[in-house]
């Protein structure tokens, strides 16, 4: 398992990072109280495709 940590400008955008990741089967997604960033545990077969989806939805990811 891998940790990463996603920022977008806005909640909204952070929100439909995280649904699509939910559609990956990533569970325990933990979002920030101002609601524009969240980390999530997500297995190593699907780190790529989790970094590809957090950038492709305007966001930048930390591991």
């Amino acid at each position: 398992m891998t940790t990463i940590r996603a920022m977008f400008e806005d909640g909204s955008r952070a929100r439909e990072a995280q649904l699509k990741l939910q559609f990956l089967r990533v569970d325990g997604i933990d979002e920030s109280p101002d609601g524009t960033s969240w980390t999530a545990a997500v297995d190593d077969e699907l780190v790529e495709r989790a970094i590809h989806l957090v950038r492709q939805t305007g966001g930048t990811v930390e591991l």
